[in-house]
């Protein structure tokens, strides 16, 4: 699908030292170079040029690259020209390139281009920006599988075969009129069953790789002076929350963004619940309440010097039940004993916030709550936005639909349906289907020059 006209966008930020790296995308990218750096270098080899206005004066020397459609980013004419890093260098470059035809990029249009002309699919699209995104070690190795094609891969190799089962049934539908009872036979439940084995697999992979791109959003509840905040600083490494004896100390929700051992992290303080006649004290209680209703996770942390406390299994069970939850025993060194979990679900730790003994182990329950253990670590995982994990929930729900259908003996053309809208949902991925509004959304949030 090639686009008309001809882009150009300052791809790095400028700044004393930096390299300036100026790109030009299009049918006339090549026209737009010249008149710039004069000849072009052959393909894919760098030359020293010096680089003119339209009037002819020397604007900077640099590195010239050409890289001839199809064979680019963008499946265009694409030309790199590497400058000095000066801002106004390269907004004299840029203005040069406009002169001679070419016109300023939109945010992500560099990417978007290589979508629409097949050099990249959806989901590898916005790797890139998941990348220039990544906020950890484990982040770039994950958006980096994923701009090489291994989400795709996964995704496309389950839309081949759900479409070979598509055909399955279509036969079923041609042939309705014979003796043949496609639908009745177990070959195809067993196929859908195998099938919705695989698409639960890659939806626990997708969620990992949600939470890497993403983060876990955190909940610290409890009573009074448990050593929420002191938890809180210790996970953060620094005196975020203040700390104090007094109870009621903390009166509002504190949010903390932190990356635990290269997952990110938001960890939300909550003020003490209790029963008070305080109404500052009341309102951060009723926020606290509203941060699990948020949370992923909850820390559910309690005085590892006193016994199971009525009131904490009162609030334990007001916790909503779908909410995972890991009770914390804190003040373990005050209790004389020590860190250590206290069954092999991670569901029960013991710790010490004031120390730091035992925060390892907490940092490994997140983790392995995250579905990020040491497979992640070994570069196993992709990156996955949202919009993946809603895609795929739909797909869920058409499948299981289908399958209901199939057991109930319904028409054959109920089945049909249900699978070709699994099937779609599941093309929103790679972008096989997809919308003009999606791929507006999607790119305006990269940079530009990406």
């Amino acid at each position: 699908m090639a686009t008309a006209d001809t882009i150009a966008a300052i791809a790095t930020a400028p700044g004393r030292g930096a390299i300036g790296l100026l790109r030009i995308s299009g049918p006339i990218a090549l026209e737009v170079a010249t008149s710039i750096a004069g000849s072009l270098p052959p393909p894919r080899q760098a030359g020293l040029r010096t680089f003119r206005d339209r009037d002819g004066a020397a604007i900077d020397q640099g590195l010239v690259l050409v890289f001839p459609a199809p064979r680019s980013y963008t499946g265009e004419h694409l030309v790199e020209l590497q400058g000095h890093g000066g801002v106004v260098l390269l907004q004299l470059l840029l203005e040069a390139a406009i002169a001679a035809g070419a016109r300023m990029a939109r945010p992500g249009e560099f990417s978007e281009r290589a979508f629409l002309n097949g050099r990249l699919d959806l989901a590898q699209a916005e790797a890139v920006g998941d990348l220039i995104d990544a906020a950890s070690r484990q982040a770039v190795v994950a958006a980096q599988r994923s701009l090489e094609g291994a989400f795709s891969e996964r995704v496309t190799a389950l839309a081949d075969e759900l479409m070979a089962l598509r055909a399955w049934v279509e036969g079923a539908l041609d042939f309705s009129d014979e003796d043949v009872d496609w639908l009745a036979d177990d070959g195809l439940r067993t196929r859908l069953a195998n099938w919705s084995d695989s698409l639960d697999a890659l939806i626990a992979q997708v969620g990992q790789g949600r939470r890497l791109r993403e983060g876990l959003v955190v909940a610290i509840v409890g009573q009074p002076n448990v050593g929420k905040s002191t938890l809180l600083n210790r996970l953060a490494g620094v005196e975020a929350a203040i700390v104090s004896d007094q109870p009621g100390t903390t009166r509002d929700t504190l949010r903390e963004h932190l990356v635990l051992e290269g997952m990110p992290i938001t960890i939300v303080d909550t003020a003490g619940l209790r029963e008070t006649d305080d109404r500052i004290e009341q309102e951060g209680i009723r926020r606290s309440w509203s941060a699990v209703d948020k949370a992923e996770l909850v820390l559910y942390l309690v005085d590892d010097r006193h016994d199971e406390h009525p009131q904490d299994l009162e609030l334990l069970a007001r916790l909503p039940v779908d909410r995972p939850r890991i009770v914390v025993r804190n003040k373990c060194d005050l209790a004389d004993r020590s860190a250590q979990r206290l069954d092999a679900a991670s569901t029960g730790i013991r710790l010490s916030a004031a120390t730091g003994e035992g925060i390892g182990l907490l940092t490994t329950a997140i983790r392995e709550f995250a579905g990020l253990g040491a497979a992640d670590q070994q570069g196993s995982s992709f990156t996955a936005r949202t919009r993946h994990v809603l895609a795929l929930a739909e797909t869920r729900r058409h499948l299981e639909v289908a399958m209901r259908s199939l057991a109930a003996s319904s028409a054959a053309e109920l089945i049909a349906e249900e699978l070709r809208l699994a099937h779609a949902a599941l093309g929103e991925i790679t972008g096989q289907v997809t919308s003009e509004d999606l791929l507006g959304r999607i790119f305006a949030s990269f940079c530009i020059g990406k």
